[in-house]
């Protein structure tokens, strides 16, 4: 995830950088297939050098190899036993400032099955935000069951630029709110790569202050809902998931799929109902036998409100998909609205022949549906009549061979003179 980025040169300089490669250690056996069976190809890895090597051969040279690093832990998941670490790191983003952050992992596998994982982080940044988070991956053996958990309690201040498309930079409005976001969800497997199954989602805001350089608002683009005091949003989900992934962290082909139904009601504590869609699919292609890293990556990811009046924090907007990813080029919440459609193609290569250094160059567009002014804010006709694209490109430096994870480092810029560095540990999508 951008937001928290792995800022490996400082971590380096105060002694952070071997529990840092552990974390891209344990990645080989998460990105791993169905079957556990390893996601690299072994005529490759072989001439493929990562961070990892580099550190070593130093430390052999300078005589501290047994003292700075240790042997691959990712034995300990094959044999059954939970693999455990915690990694303080810093980082920056244009929402948060700098950062600071612990992060704790644990690591399991059961028979047949998917690696399980517990991922914890605790940060505080710059602009006086508190977050701590905690996601589970939890599947049974021969992957028949998959349960996931991502809890979230935030004191997050940030700015806001109002609903639609025709919003500026110029005209900020700050809000200030306390968030507990509680989303769990359970999937059989229905088929080989495809799994439903049903959820429970809480979006829980208070202490919401929101205002500007004149005055506390009420209403932020004429809309009321969530804006000031308390707002709660409630209710069951329907979900369809299809993925043949080889490797989920940096693929070289396959297809991924997630279809999600929310349903938000009254009786389970929400301010108002609503329904909600989102679907996000992604598409991979390798585009040479010979250098199959070679690879045109898209992405759609679609947020759609059909019926009701969301909390304004709720709505769809700008880096707020479930890594913070979407929008490169633009700040986190720059374009909000009922509705939200975003594509993004990427092109993926090496650039030495060992493929410890790649690049990426890429484009992205996003529309928000814009607002329609009725009393109760009912029945929105879905009308986006504005595009806002982006472009850009980036740097990979390979952190793990076996499991393709990179350090990615991207500069994009957007219209109206956006423009931003993002960092991520792994791909963007």
């Amino acid at each position: 995830m951008r937001t928290f980025f792995r800022l490996m040169p400082v971590l380096w300089l105060v002694g952070y950088l071997p529990a840092t490669l552990a974390q891209t250690e344990v990645l080989a056996d998460i990105a791993a297939g169905r079957n556990g069976e390893s996601p690299g190809t072994p005529q490759l890895v072989g001439s493929q050098r990562d961070i990892l090597d580099i550190v070593r051969t130093l430390a052999v040279r300078y005589g501290a190899g047994r003292r700075i690093m240790k042997e691959r832990d990712t034995t300990k998941l094959q044999n059954g036993r939970p693999l455990v670490w915690i990694i303080p790191q810093v980082g920056y983003s244009r929402q948060t400032g700098l950062l600071g952050q612990v992060l704790g992992n644990v690591a399991f596998r059961r028979p047949f099955a998917n690696v399980s994982t517990q991922i914890s982080t605790l940060s505080y940044t710059a602009n006086n935000q508190q977050i701590l988070t905690s996601m589970l991956n939890y599947w049974t053996a021969h992957n028949t069951w998959n349960l996931t958990t991502d809890m979230r309690l935030m004191h997050y201040p940030q700015a806001t630029y109002g609903l639609g498309m025709y919003t500026t930079t110029d005209r900020i409005i700050n809000m200030d709110y306390q968030y507990l976001r509680s989303y769990v969800t359970l999937l059989r497997r229905l088929a080989s790569n495809l799994y439903g199954g049903l959820g429970m989602q809480l979006d829980l805001h208070w202490g919401i202050d929101s205002y500007d350089d004149r005055r506390e608002r009420l209403a932020i683009s004429r809309y009321p809902f969530g804006v000031s005091g308390r707002s709660v949003a409630a209710g069951p989900t329907l979900n369809l998931l299809y993925d043949n992934r080889p490797n989920s962290i940096n693929t070289l082909q396959g297809f991924y799929a997630n279809l999600v139904f929310r349903q938000n009601l009254t009786r389970l504590g929400s301010d108002r109902p609503s329904q909600l869609l989102q679907l996000d699919v992604r598409k991979y292609v390798s585009l040479s036998a010979s250098r199959p890293e070679t690879v045109l990556a898209f992405w759609s990811y679609n947020a759609l409100t059909l019926s009701g009046n969301p909390p304004f924090l709720d709505l769809p907007a700008t880096g707020w998909d479930i890594s913070s990813n979407t929008g490169r080029g633009y700040i986190q919440g720059r374009f909000r609205g009922k509705d939200l459609l975003y594509a993004e193609a990427e092109l993926r290569f090496g650039i030495t022949a060992d493929r410890l250094l790649g690049g990426v160059v890429f484009v992205n567009a996003q529309t928000v549906s814009q607002p329609y002014f009725t009393r109760q804010f009912t029945d929105s006709p879905h009308r986006f009549e504005r595009v806002a694209p982006a472009a850009g490109l980036g740097l990979r430096l390979r952190m793990n061979k076996l499991s393709r994870t990179n350090l990615a480092i991207d500069y994009a810029f957007g219209i109206e003179g956006s423009q931003g560095v993002y960092f991520n540990l792994g791909e963007v999508f």
